[in-house]
């Protein structure tokens, strides 16, 4: 039995939805910018606004996936190696985000709410606009060993459907939580959340790094 045959439909969805949550978290224009509708027009406005993200974000996991598809000797030879170097690249991430100041990012509200659909289209675009997210599922396809050679279609769908619950998950959380402290959340408090999720995201990719390292896959 190989290390592909290993994986269960589990390891799988937690995969998928670590790289969901991941992919979500960082605080960059369009975490600003939901965090800024939550503040200012809701809850709901907020959460949408993560939806229309997600659906960019699934697109370009779905590219990335399709182009490592073809790489299938290098991923089942060397995908110690691939973790390794999946692990490099999200601490680079993870220093980059801890870094990056997200306040810079803010920007003027508009003063009416507009629709749900309006609120969504403009995040999805805004999210599809950034095409360096591609580097990011590399990353992360390559530290988990997410893209599978010879696996069922139906196998590989779970996955990417763990990854919209991820980042679902993770849009549901961030609004009920920017929603419930409304009132005592600042720009620094932006700053802060920031440094957290890049501070996780640079432990995460050490313990992958001495992982790879030492030969024990936790794939």
């Amino acid at each position: 039995m190989n290390w592909i045959e290993q994986v269960t439909i589990l390891d799988l969805l937690v995969k998928g939805f670590i790289v969901g949550v991941v992919v979500s978290a960082p605080l960059g224009p369009v975490g600003v910018l939901c965090i800024q509708r939550t503040l200012n027009k809701g809850r709901w406005f907020g959460f949408v606004t993560g939806l229309g993200a997600s659906l960019s974000d699934i697109c370009y996991a779905l590219i990335t996936g399709y182009g490592m598809s073809f790489m299938d000797d290098l991923i089942l030879k060397h995908h110690l190696f691939l973790q390794f170097v999946g692990s490099v690249m999200l601490l680079i991430f993870g220093i980059y985000t801890f870094r990056s100041n997200p306040v810079k990012s803010l920007r003027p509200t508009s003063a009416t709410r507009g629709t749900y659909l309006h609120n969504f289209v403009t995040a999805f675009f805004l999210t599809l606009s950034n095409p360096l997210i591609i580097f990011l599922f590399i990353g992360l396809f390559a530290r988990f060993s997410f893209v599978m050679p010879g696996s069922p279609i139906g196998f590989q769908l779970v996955g990417y459907a763990a990854i919209i619950l991820g980042a679902l998950c993770w849009w549901f959380g961030i609004t009920y939580f920017i929603n419930k402290v409304r009132t005592r959340f600042n720009v620094r408090g932006i700053w802060l959340l920031n440094r957290i999720i890049g501070s996780v995201v640079i432990v995460a990719s050490i313990v992958g790094i001495v992982f790879s390292i030492t030969g024990k896959s936790i794939s």
